[in-house]
C-alpha cells in the first residue's frame, strides 16, 4: 500500500484479507481469556497482553505511520497512557529527558513523577528550536509539533540529527498533525505518539492512544508497559476507532481547508491579536511547517482583548461547542486559561474546527465576534 494515496490507505488499512462470508472488519472481540491448551504460545492468551480487535488497528495505524514499512504499534487507553509509556520506559534514575515546556499541559504531570523518580528534566519552548540548547546528555528528547495549543513548529530532523548524533532518543507527539499531516518516523524520529481520542478517530467519542516505532526492541519496551500498567483500551473503543480511521483523509481535508478559511478571515478581525495557524503564509510557523508536513491541521488559535470579550464570544456561538479537545467533526472552541496550565493570556482561544460547510461556520464566528465586540 506505500504506493496508494491517502484515501486510499486510509480506507483499507489493517483489514484482513478478505474470507468467504465474513465482515471485511471483524466486530470487537471481547474476551478476557482465550482456548489456551498445552504451552501459551500463540498470539493470543490473556485479555490484557493482546487482542485479534487491537491487532486490527494497531496495523492499520501502522501502515498509516510509515507505509510498506515495518514497524510496531501498539494501542492504549488514552493519549495520556501513550505519552506516559514512552517515557516511564525509557528513562531511569539518573537519566536526562528533555520535555517542551509549551506542550500538553498535562506534561507537567510527568514530569513530577519523572523527577519523583530521580529523572533530571530540563524543558524549552518549541519554536526556534529551542530543545537543542539543553540537550547535552540527554537520553531522550520529547518533542510537540505543532504545539498545543500556541501551534509552534520545530525542525524535526535538525531537532533529531543533533539528538541522534549525541546517542538521545527522539519521541514527537504528533496528535495535532496525525500521520496524514505529519509522518514522524519519515522525519527520523524514534516514537511517533498520538492521542486518538483526537483528529485520528474524530468524533469526540473515543478515548485512545498510540505508540508507534520502527525499532522492535524500543517497541517491546513500550509494549511492556502497557502490560505493567494495563493501559489497555476497551474492545469496542478499538473497533470504533478502526471504523473511523477511513474517513480520517475525508475528515482531515474538510478541517484543514476550512481552518485555513477561517484563519483567513480572523486576520480581518481588529479585535484580534496573535492569531496562528502553521498553514497561514504569514505565519511565523509556515516556512517550517511546509518542509515537513503535508497538512497543517484542523486547530486556530487567538487572543481576544480579555477573558469577557473571550466568554462573550463563546457564549455567542451558534455551531461551535464550548468545550475541550479538538480534531472532532463538530467544531469545538475554548478559552484555554479556564484550566490554568498554559502560559497564555486570558483572551486565548484555541479554536478546533471541524467538518461543517465552511461559509456556515464563518459566519457564526463573524456574528458571535460582531456581538462580543458589541458588549464591550
Amino acid at each position: 500500500m506505500s504506493t496508494m494515496g491517502d484515501g486510499t490507505r486510509a480506507v483499507r488499512a489493517g483489514l484482513p484479507e478478505p474470507e468467504q462470508f465474513e465482515p471485511p472488519l471483524p466486530g470487537p472481540v471481547f474476551a478476557a481469556h482465550f482456548h489456551l491448551s498445552g504451552e501459551p504460545a500463540g498470539p493470543y492468551t490473556y485479555g490484557r497482553d493482546t487482542n485479534p480487535t487491537w491487532t486490527h488497528l494497531e496495523r492499520a495505524i501502522g501502515e498509516l505511520e510509515a507505509p510498506g514499512e515495518p514497524v510496531e504499534t501498539t494501542v492504549f487507553a488514552s493519549g495520556m497512557a501513550a505519552i506516559s509509556a514512552v517515557l516511564l520506559s525509557q528513562a531511569r534514575t539518573g537519566d536526562v529527558v528533555v520535555l517542551p515546556d509549551d506542550g500538553y499541559q498535562a506534561l507537567p504531570l510527568v514530569r513530577e513523577q519523572l523527577e519523583a523518580y530521580g529523572v533530571e528534566v530540563r524543558t524549552a519552548p518549541t519554536g526556534g528550536d529551542a530543545q537543542l540548547a539543553v540537550l547535552e546528555g540527554a537520553r531522550l528528547l520529547w518533542i510537540e509539533t505543532p504545539s498545543n495549543p500556541g501551534l509552534d513548529v520545530c525542525d524535526v530532523r535538525r531537532l533529531v540529527g543533533a539528538a541522534h548524533s549525541a546517542g538521545t532518543l527522539v519521541a514527537v507527539d504528533n496528535t495535532l498533525a496525525t500521520p496524514l499531516g505529519q509522518r514522524p518516523l519519515e522525519l527520523g524520529a524514534d516514537f511517533s505518539v498520538a492521542s486518538d481520542t483526537k483528529g485520528m478517530t474524530g468524533h469526540g467519542d473515543i478515548l485512545l492512544g498510540h505508540v508507534t516505532c520502527r525499532d522492535p526492541e524500543l517497541g517491546a519496551a513500550v509494549r511492556r508497559w502497557r502490560k505493567v500498567v494495563g493501559a489497555i483500551p476497551g474492545p469496542m473503543e478499538a473497533w470504533l476507532a478502526h471504523r473511523s480511521l477511513a474517513t480520517l483523509e475525508l475528515r482531515l481535508d474538510r478541517q484543514c481547508a476550512t481552518a485555513l478559511t477561517l484563519a483567513e478571515a480572523l486576520g480581518e478581525r481588529p479585535e484580534i491579536t496573535g492569531l496562528r495557524y502553521p498553514g497561514l503564509p504569514t505565519d511565523p510557523s509556515y516556512p517550517q511547517a511546509v518542509r515537513q508536513m503535508r497538512r497543517f491541521g484542523s486547530v486556530v488559535s487567538f487572543v481576544l482583548p480579555d477573558r469577557e470579550w473571550a466568554e462573550r464570544f463563546l457564549a455567542g456561538l451558534r455551531l461551535v461547542d464550548d468545550a475541550t479537545s479538538f480534531g472532532g467533526v463538530r467544531s469545538t472552541a475554548e478559552r484555554r486559561g479556564r484550566w490554568g496550565g498554559d502560559a497564555v493570556p486570558e483572551g486565548f482561544i484555541r479554536f478546533s474546527v471541524g467538518a461543517e460547510d465552511p461559509a456556515d461556520l464563518v459566519a457564526d464566528v463573524e456574528r458571535a465576534l460582531d456581538a462580543a465586540r458589541g458588549g464591550n
